[in-house]
Order: structure tokens, then C-alpha cells, then sequence
């Protein structure tokens, strides 16, 4: 049984320091994803107080866990787009993904507010990560800053497999045209 699932088992059998591990452990993670979705750091927090309320309320019949940051991003997600839902009455978020938000402010954005005379690459990757729909800027920041897998990503995004692999495909040589760049690795190594 991996550390995870020992985790999750010691959770749901009510042990005060499982659920503290995993709270501690995931809560930067919750906050800087849920910011990336909406820019509103009330209402993530929230949705982060409600998803963990829920977990230790209903603890008993949760089910198993294989991955837990997987399943609290996935969780954290559903909740803040149901609250965007809500203040968007106009527009039906779950029926529509392109007009879900998720915007991603790479420190390389900061660093170009700050200083004007940053390199000719990094302006680069700024106007292209800028021109990225939010599906691909979400599916880069879910496959090379939180490190899922396709198939995590698939059920964070409601896609399957292959549309999740063309997306981050496609997002990552949109990036490549326009940093002129033949590899992937330094178009990665701009964006972390």
C-alpha cells in the first residue's frame, strides 16, 4: 500500500494528524491553482474551506484515493466553477469550457512589469503564453507545474485522453513558433 493510500486510510478512519498532513501538504498547491482559475482569493478560499469541511464531513463514505492532490485539485476545481456559475447566470460555465477562466501570471510577467529590459525570449514566451486560449494555459500549468499525468488531466478537465495530449501538444508548439525554439525543454525551462 503506498504513503498515499496509508494516508487516506488513516484519514478516514479519523486521525487528526492524517488529515493535517494532507491539509499542510496540498494547501499552497489548492490556493495557487484555485488563483489560477479565478482571481478572486475569497472566493477560493472558500471553495478550499467548503471542499475540506465536506471531507472531514463526510469522511466515512469517501472513497479510495490513489492520488490525493489529483482529487483535491479535481474537487477544488468543480467547486470554484460552480460559484463562478452562480455569479455568471449568463453564462453556463460547465456547458461552455472555453469560457472557463484560468489565468496564469508566470513570474516571467512580473519580471517584465518590474524591469523593461528583460531578454528578447522572455517577451517572446510572454506574448505567446498571452495568445494561449485558458484550456491550454490550464493544461500546461496542470501537466508541467503541477506535474499530472494526461490522465489526471483528463478528469480535471472533463476531456479525453487524446484531446488532453493534442491540447498540451499544441499549446507547447504554439509556444515553439513563436520562440523559434526546436525543443521543448527550453520553452519548459522559461515557463517553471
Amino acid at each position: 500500500m503506498t504513503n498515499e493510500r496509508i494516508i487516506w486510510k488513516n484519514f478516514k478512519n479519523g486521525e487528526k494528524s492524517a488529515l493535517s498532513f494532507i491539509y499542510y501538504q496540498h494547501v499552497d498547491a489548492l490556493f495557487n491553482f484555485g488563483m489560477k482559475i479565478s482571481s478572486n482569493p475569497d472566493l477560493v478560499k472558500d471553495a478550499m474551506q467548503e471542499l475540506f469541511y465536506d471531507l472531514i464531513r463526510q469522511k466515512k463514505t469517501l472513497g479510495e484515493v490513489k492520488n490525493i492532490r489529483f482529487y483535491l485539485l479535481k474537487s477544488l476545481r468543480r467547486r470554484i466553477l460552480k460559484s463562478l456559475a452562480k455569479s455568471r447566470k449568463s453564462v453556463d460555465i460547465e456547458d461552455n469550457p472555453e469560457v472557463i477562466p484560468f489565468d496564469v501570471d508566470y513570474s516571467i510577467e512580473e519580471e517584465l512589469i518590474k524591469n523593461e529590459d528583460k531578454s528578447v525570449r522572455e517577451r517572446k514566451l510572454l506574448s505567446a503564453l498571452q495568445k494561449l486560449s485558458p484550456r491550454q494555459k490550464e493544461a500546461i500549468y496542470l501537466r508541467f507545474n503541477c506535474e499530472m499525468e494526461y490522465d489526471e488531466i483528463c478528469e480535471i478537465m472533463d476531456l479525453n485522453y487524446d484531446s488532453a495530449r493534442k491540447l498540451v501538444h499544441r499549446s507547447l508548439k504554439s509556444l515553439r513558433e513563436v520562440m523559434g525554439e526546436p525543443t521543448r525543454k527550453s520553452i519548459l525551462l522559461l515557463i517553471a
